[in-house]
């Protein structure tokens, strides 16, 4: 729809020019046609607002801005030219038309990089909800930061709308992290999914490390460009192991202690039924918050993250209080433990806390690949180790397979890595397996089995 929506306006903008082209008109008379035609194209624009694909959402709150500044200044330029019988030179109307070409090319851009996604289909029994938080973690110092401020971890909830008529403390809690550059949409289906089969999902956004968020003054936090400036240099094959294991290192500290803090102050919360002065949330948000503190159940909390937040729960998942953990297709870097004479060296602990790998094609085949070289990879040595270890791959499946990236906005999706699996098949199957384990392991619903690939 946006793509016809931008066709109209384009066609407009080359009819109007041609016509002004190849007629001589004074500079006062083509000021008025120029606001007729501004007008003409916002009252497109109104009109299939009444059609599905087409809204005032941010894919096309651009292009609704352009449109009406677009008319406030043609009003203007015709009241600048009411007298002006000079006329309009044909270099000048071109001008105007390219002009206008990329302006609106520019205010659709969201909607051609962003599709009209509205989530997939939950199979659980309740209708979801969400509410935010932000927790303040007063024993660090905001390392990306040079004012002193405190460390701040954002909170999303996804849980059972009519959460006040559940048994108390009967929803098992799980909490995730994002990828590097993600942000906490980014596996919104899959909370979706767990909260309309009676869990409570805390997803997480580690400021600075994901793409955008905001702190507790409502200041947009946008990643920071030295952690992309490292994520680069860690692709060079040219770096070190120690140099690489130095920086990552850096990375599963922050957001290991982020994990931490939302498992500790979401246990002392529900414990307590209150909300300390750690919390940050709008104050009509309170009671949903309390009511999830009192309805989640504690006892029984699973861990979940992609990529670098598949590794953060993992090494996080060692605590005793945790039930169980999935990591969706990430190099579980917070298990390496240091490099000895250029070998990187893994933590050889039995890993007590039942485990699910879920790999793209591309991470299974590069594991593979590891093991026929003598390469230790430390997804191999925790699963070795794992006394409930589980592992599974989908088939044509790339890293951003494992979000709903590729149905929000395929074309970045493909710029971070996709496979040739069908988008929508891929989530709604990881969707479903990743329930299966929590049920099995949060619920006791049965015996956990999976694929070895799908």
């Amino acid at each position: 729809m946006a793509l016809i929506l931008f066709l109209i306006l384009i066609i407009t903008e080359i009819g109007f020019a041609v016509f002004e082209f190849t007629n001589r008109s004074r500079k006062k008379n083509w000021t008025v046609k120029r606001l007729i035609v501004n007008g003409a194209e916002a009252a497109v624009f109104l009109l299939m607002l009444l059609l599905p694909g087409v809204d005032f959402s941010f894919r096309f709150m651009g292009l609704a801005i352009l449109l009406a500044v677009r008319i406030l200044f043609a009003a203007l330029i015709v009241f600048l030219n009411r007298k002006n019988e000079k006329e309009k030179k044909k270099a000048a109307i071109i001008c105007s038309a390219i002009l206008s070409v990329i302006l609106l090319a520019g205010g659709l851009f969201p909607a051609f990089l962003f599709k009209d996604y509205k989530g997939r289909e939950v199979t659980g029994e309740y209708k979801t909800a969400e509410c935010a938080a932000i927790l303040i973690d007063p024993q660090r110092t905001e390392s990306f930061e040079k004012d002193g401020s405190a460390r701040e971890v954002p909170v999303h909830f996804y849980y059972p709308e009519n959460v006040e008529n559940l048994s108390e403390h009967s929803l098992p809690l799980v909490i995730f992290s994002h990828g590097a550059f993600g942000y906490y949409q980014s596996n919104a289906s899959t909370f979706m999914e767990l909260a309309s089969h009676g869990y409570v999902v805390a997803s997480l956004d580690h400021p600075y490390h994901s793409f955008f968020t905001k702190d507790t003054k409502g200041k947009t936090i946008l990643v920071k460009s030295d952690f992309l400036q490292s994520a680069i240099t860690i692709g060079n094959s040219d770096v070190s192991e120690s140099e690489v294991y130095e920086t990552t290192s850096e990375w599963m500290d922050l957001r290991e202690a982020d994990m931490n803090l939302v498992i500790d102050e979401l246990k002392s919360a529900a414990e307590t039924e209150s909300l300390s002065d750690q919390w940050s949330y709008d104050g009509k948000s309170r009671e949903t918050i309390l009511y999830i503190l009192k309805a989640m159940d504690s006892d029984r909390i699973g861990l979940m993250g992609h990529s670098l937040g598949g590794a953060t729960a993992v090494t996080v998942g060692r605590r005793e209080d945790i039930s169980a953990v999935i990591d969706l297709d990430g190099t579980m870097l917070g298990e390496e433990t240091g490099v000895k004479d250029g070998v990187i060296q893994i933590n050889q602990e039995p890993y007590e806390t039942p485990l699910l790998s879920i790999d793209s094609e591309l991470h299974h085949q590069d594991r593979a690949e590891a093991k026929e070289v003598g390469y230790v990879y430390a997804n191999d040595v925790v699963l070795e180790h794992a006394s409930k270890g589980y592992e599974t791959w989908f088939k044509g499946s790339a890293h951003m397979n494992f979000t709903d990236l590729p149905l929000f906005s395929p074309m970045l999706a493909k710029l971070l890595g996709t496979g040739s699996v069908d988008a929508g098949e891929c989530i709604d199957q990881v969707n479903a397996v990743v329930l299966a384990f929590f049920d099995s392991f949060l619920k006791d619903a049965g015996e956990f089995s999976v694929e070895e690939s799908y």
